[in-house]
């Protein structure tokens, strides 16, 4: 039966997607398909926290820094909006003062002035607390920006101003060393306050209000089928890209393989989990690196998981060797922490994983003994062998693996624990409100890193933080965290996030990791020109698509 719905509901997304396409009518090479997930939650810069829409939003806004091609496939950040590098004041009480001198002549997508002052305002409107930006302490470096998100100071007096048209100064409290890569995060992307004054949250739902100052524009949106953006004629440089892209709204595995192979759509992530390994194989699959954890948030406050014992053991009960060697098969690798291998210790070079160690033993043979130990802190917690355990739910979104993976896990909780986990499957934009206001218990989740620093993995569990879907609280934690932002020694830094995640995974078992990402898609041969980013970032602005 399962067999048949997944059948029938591949042909209805690939029948939906085929509809949509026909709208549009466009010469032979012009367009370009890609799909990189569902209907999205938002595309507004401030409010998104998904990596299918931070690529929606390089692709139509751009921030004082982009990404650019470094001639081999991979993006580097350089000045976007700004023509060129800041200027750098190390002020005498240790903040540090940028001055931005932006292009000249920049527009937005409408064809009205752009300036500095537009840049003020998006800041300010995402510390705002009324904004509710879950990203918000991306910024959080700029003076007052803390005592803005906490309410005690307006948004007036953030550490940004315009001192002219085409000069923007921003005041930092301490010399950051990841502050460029910020600058061309999506969070910090300048939307338009005339628009957003007039229609308000609604300005994303339409192209004639979507107005943004990227390569791309919005062009029409079809909800549940697809985004389809257009070249905008008022972007600084002329761009060499398709005049079209495609963006299909699609969630099931077998359409977006179905698509793929009849040439109606060309860039995919999502292929049928039993197809990877001869995909792989042939390779029709590529498989690029991704600093990024797929893992289990499990909610701090809903009981029996107040209980630090109690999230250990579901944590080591998990056999993260079968998962990634038996469901996802594309190379990812058993996390034994939270931090992912790849994120910069001390040093260029370094790594902040193998500095930090491992929590527990990834050694197959070791599995067994894990699961003592998990048995161990249950019975311990008033749970032997489960008696007693209530009956609880893990919540994952449409999607093959995620499905396997959630299988697995129950399979393995009911084994190791002698509990009962029931799975239920959300469609991705419910799913996304679901796991961020904490309406769960046991949740799928990932967190991509947004720039190459291990303390983006780890600002996440601040006590109220926008992301902190464990809904992780520890004063200990939280002041780690903020000695790490409140220096620029290296060696402190690192010292005090690695202090910070031995709370959270040794002391507390806040959440429970299960592997560090790849990132598997499967290109159209005939394209050529497309880079990436080990944050997760596609980009398809300079596409040549060839005959």
């Amino acid at each position: 039966m399962r067999k048949v719905v997944a059948v029938l509901l591949s042909l209805i997304a690939l029948n939906v997607y085929a509809a949509g396409n026909r709208q549009t009518t466009v010469v032979a090479g012009s367009q370009f398909t890609a799909v990189l997930g569902s209907e999205p939650n938002t595309i507004d810069p401030a409010l998104n926290s998904a990596v299918d829409g931070a690529i929606y939003l390089h692709h139509a806004f751009e921030g004082l820094y982009k990404f650019i091609d470094n001639g081999r496939g991979i993006g580097v950040a350089v000045p976007g909006t700004a023509e060129r590098e800041p200027t750098k004041t190390v002020n005498s009480d240790g903040t540090v003062t940028y001055v931005f001198t932006l292009r000249n002549g920049l527009k937005w997508s409408d064809g009205q002035p752009f300036s500095a002052s537009d840049i003020v305002y998006s800041w300010q409107r995402l510390v705002d607390p009324s904004t509710a930006a879950d990203y918000s302490y991306m910024i959080d470096m700029v003076v007052n920006a803390t005592d803005i998100m906490a309410g005690s100071k307006n948004k007036s007096e953030l550490g940004v101003r315009a001192v002219n048209d085409r000069t923007l100064e921003v005041r930092i409290t301490y010399d950051c060393p990841f502050f460029y890569e910020i600058m061309a995060f999506p969070a910090t992307f300048p939307v338009r306050k005339d628009v957003i004054d007039r229609v308000g949250d609604q300005w994303t739902f339409s192209p004639s209000t979507y107005i943004g100052n990227g390569p791309y524009r919005l062009k029409e949106w079809v909800h549940n089928s697809y985004l389809l953006f257009e070249k905008n004629p008022n972007y600084y440089e002329t761009l060499n890209g398709p005049a079209l892209i495609r963006f299909a709204l699609m969630d099931d595995a077998n359409a977006q393989l179905t698509g793929f192979r009849s040439g109606e759509i060309d860039f995919i992530e999502e292929v049928p989990v039993d197809e990877i390994p001869r995909l792989i194989a042939s390779g029709e699959m590529s498989v690029a690196d991704y600093l990024g954890t797929y893992y289990v948030s499990i909610n701090n406050q809903r009981a029996p998981f107040t209980d630090a014992r109690v999230r250990k053991a579901f944590s080591l009960s998990i056999d993260r060797n079968y998962i990634v060697n038996q469901i996802t098969r594309t190379g990812e690798k058993p996390a034994d922490g939270f931090v992912p291998a790849g994120m910069t210790d001390v040093s260029a070079g370094s790594d902040f994983r193998r500095t930090g160690g491992a929590y527990y033993s990834l050694a197959p043979a070791d599995y067994q003994s894990n699961v003592a130990e998990a048995r161990r802190l249950l019975a311990e917690a008033g749970y032997p062998n489960g008696q007693g355990f209530p009956v609880v739910e893990y919540i994952y979104n449409t999607n093959d693996t995620h499905r396997a993976i959630a299988e697995a896990l129950q399979n393995m909780w009911l084994t190791a624990l002698n509990v009962t986990v029931t799975l239920n499957n959300q469609d991705w934009a419910v799913f996304l409100d679901t796991r961020k206001n904490g309406d769960y218990v046991l949740a799928r989740d990932g967190w991509i890193g947004d720039y190459n620093d291990p303390i983006n993995f780890l600002d996440m569990f601040l006590t109220g933080g926008g992301n902190n879907n464990p809904q992780y609280k520890n004063p200990s934690y939280d002041s780690l965290i903020a000695q790490a932002k409140s220096t620029a020694v290296a060696q402190d830094r690192m010292r005090y996030l690695h202090q910070a995640e031995d709370i959270l995974l040794k002391q507390d078992g806040a959440l429970a990791p299960i592997y560090f990402y790849t990132r598997p898609y499967m290109l159209n041969p005939k394209v050529s020109g497309m880079f990436y980013t080990p944050l997760g970032y596609f980009f398809f602005k300079n596409l040549t698509i060839n005959p």
